[in-house]
């Protein structure tokens, strides 16, 4: 440290060395890093990432701060960041190893129902909102200053375990840089900090949708007739239900006199033996007479010859 209380200068490169070492210790030890790697000068190149650093920018609460801020990330200082709901934790080296919180109030119901009927009937594919393909006055209204998805200065709250009087230090600068970086790779997380769900975004369009599409109207059910038109059918006529039912015959009157027992049928083994004697009685044929009458002679001859 100098005489007058700063810390001396110290390079980029070195600053970019005592990251990397950091960021291998972090590892190391076996805690999960993501840190904030950018290539180039250029922090953000898509649709999401370039709007939230726009949305930084036009704040002049942030000016005095995030040039020193844009330096840092760009130098890999930002060794970890995490977005979750409603907050972004992340650790920036500097001459140590800091810790930077960022806590974000979420979007308000009554300004995220107007930002769904804002859009309702123009958004029909969720990869082209999160890639930022759809119509300039849609992702207007979806971005727009005050009304919109991106936080204002009095939604943040920032904190920062470095010993800088100021808010916003050049640590919570570049973190705030870094997830602009971050949504370039994964623009979910936007909505994922604001706590909302972007499919509702396409829900509003279903819900606007007539509720006669669901059901058919009477009009469109064709009946007997229409049928037999149609395809030159003759259609029987049905009963109709409202139709009387027919009634039973009445009984006749019984009598006084002793009815008669009906006959028992006969069973189908009775029938079969009634059969089989009616065919044994049949008056056999000339030959048979013939041959029984000679075997009938022959044996008498036998029993008393001459």
């Amino acid at each position: 440290m100098s005489y007058f209380g700063w810390r001396p200068y110290v390079p980029v490169a070195e600053k970019r060395r005592q990251a990397e070492r950091k960021l291998a210790k972090l590892k190391k030890q076996g805690q999960f890093v993501a840190p904030v790697t950018i290539e180039g000068r250029t922090i953000a190149k898509s649709f999401w990432g370039k709007s939230w650093c726009g949305n930084l920018e036009r704040y002049s609460d942030y000016e005095n701060r995030l040039p020193r801020g844009r330096t840092y990330v760009r130098n890999g200082s930002v060794v970890d960041l995490k977005i979750t709901k409603g907050e972004v934790a992340a650790m920036v080296a500097g001459s140590k190893l800091y810790e930077v919180k960022i806590a974000i109030k979420p979007v308000t119901a009554t300004r995220w129902k107007a930002i769904c009927r804002d859009c309702a009937g123009t958004i029909d594919s969720l990869v082209e909102l999160l890639q930022g393909r759809l119509a300039k006055g849609v992702m207007d209204r979806i971005c727009r200053e005050g009304d919109g998805l991106f936080p204002a200065p009095g939604e943040i709250r920032l904190s920062c375990s470095c010993p800088d009087w100021a808010d916003m230090c050049k640590h919570v600068a570049a973190v705030l840089y870094g997830v602009g970086a971050r949504l370039d790779e994964m623009p979910r997380l936007l909505f994922v900090l604001r706590d909302v769900d972007e499919s509702e975004l396409l829900a509003s369009v279903e819900q606007d949708l007539p509720l006669t599409r669901a059901t058919l109207s009477a009009e469109k059910v064709l009946d007997d007739s229409d049928v037999a038109a149609l395809f030159g059918l003759e259609m029987t006529e049905t009963t109709r239900i409202d139709a009387p039912a027919p009634t039973a015959p009445k009984p006749p009157p019984r009598s006084n006199t002793p009815s008669k027992k009906p006959t028992q049928s006969r069973s189908p083994a009775v029938k079969k033996r009634n059969s089989s004697r009616i065919a044994r009685t049949k008056p056999e044929p000339k030959w048979a007479v013939l041959v029984h009458a000679r075997k009938r002679r022959a044996q008498r001859r036998l029993k008393h010859p001459v």
